[in-house]
């Protein structure tokens, strides 16, 4: 297991999430993406858009200074998980 670390310091929402979601794409399945960043706001965001990508998140940190993310990848890709599902056709 390999863990990556990504800084987001000083940047303001929506480009913790934005970064975040780029970098999850290149993270091996079972590898660990470490985010740190100082948007409060990116406590809400960044675990909403590991929620979509079926991945697992934790806050490790969380002070007045930074919040540290701890995201483990799952099986599949992020555009996988933002496909729109095949339309099923059933009638009545």
């Amino acid at each position: 297991m390999t863990t990556t670390k990504l800084d987001l310091t000083g940047l303001k929402c929506p480009l913790p999430a934005l970064k975040t979601r780029k970098a999850l794409k290149s993270v091996t399945a079972g590898d660990f993406l470490e985010v740190h960043c100082t948007d409060p706001l990116s406590v809400i965001d960044i675990p909403n858009l590991i929620r979509e990508t079926g991945d697992k998140v934790e806050i490790t940190e969380r002070s007045d200074v930074r919040i540290v993310f701890l995201i483990e990848k799952a099986n599949g890709t992020i555009d996988k998980a933002n496909a729109a599902s095949p339309r099923s056709s059933s009638q009545p």
